[in-house]
């Protein structure tokens, strides 16, 4: 036969965590989480959002699939004489063996009727223990629900982050290919330009040169010539005889 504990552990296991007692109905989430129907029926109707109230996840629908095994063990649950609530109210006191019924919200602890009554706890404030658990639930309730709003907030931050960087990328992206069009087109006009600065220059150095290469091949013609002259005159010194000499050189006057 299964222990107490081990009847607390699994009755545990099909309690909803949004209203705290068996799963009424139980539905699954497509993030695997459980709730009674009316319970996520309910908290989406009032956020007006499709989300898990566990993990954060949103859907695109209200897609719900019945769990029929927590829908099964639900219903032995309630047919056991020991439950959850039935355990937490069978605690003793270690001190005076009495049942634990108060919650000291001062000391943060369960005490039972004989505690109350002791010196240590005088003016402390008590209450039931189903209230008191009732009260920290509805804290962690409410904490919970603020995470999840600002867990949602930072979510939205996130998207329009990625949206900034996004945007800032692909201007970086066009600016990019702006500039390298920008500077190919700067590059084909001085390549142009300096083509035609060239031709420019080129054509300058024949309008210059032409005239001066030829003057210069004049002057080379009449340095030949005058060489040509020289040589010959040298060539009629060097004649040994006086009268061959005289000769030639009164021939080449008449000419």
């Amino acid at each position: 036969m299964a222990s107490t504990d081990q009847l607390g552990s699994w009755t545990e296991d099909v309690i909803c965590p949004n209203c705290l007692e068996y799963f009424t109905d139980p539905v699954s989430l497509q993030c695997q989480h459980n709730f009674c129907r009316s319970c996520i029926t309910r908290f989406w109707e009032r956020k007006e959002r499709n989300y898990c109230p566990e993990c954060g996840e949103e859907f695109a629908d209200r897609t719900l699939r019945i769990n029929w095994v927590l829908t099964r063990l639900s219903e032995k649950a309630r047919k056991r004489p020991l439950n959850l609530n039935k355990k937490e109210s069978n605690l003793h006191c270690e001190e005076h063996d009495e049942e634990l019924k108060l919650f000291c919200e001062t000391d943060k602890t369960l005490i039972c009727l004989v505690c109350r009554d002791a010196r240590e706890h005088r003016e402390h404030r008590f209450l039931p223990i189903k209230e008191a658990a009732k009260n920290y639930k509805d804290q962690f309730k409410s904490a919970i629900e603020n995470l999840m709003k600002k867990q949602q907030a930072f979510r939205e931050m996130e998207q329009q982050q990625k949206r900034k960087i996004s945007r800032v990328w692909e201007q970086a992206q066009n600016i990019q290919s702006h500039i390298t069009f920008q500077f190919a087109e700067l590059h084909q006009i001085l390549t142009e330009k300096e083509q035609c600065l060239l031709k420019d220059l080129r054509e300058e150095e024949e309008r210059i040169l032409n005239p001066m290469k030829k003057n210069f091949q004049e002057i080379q013609n009449t340095l030949n010539s005058i060489q040509e002259k020289i040589s010959r005159l040298l060539e009629q010194m060097d004649e040994k005889e006086d009268v061959l000499f005289l000769k030639e050189e009164a021939h080449q006057r008449r000419r």
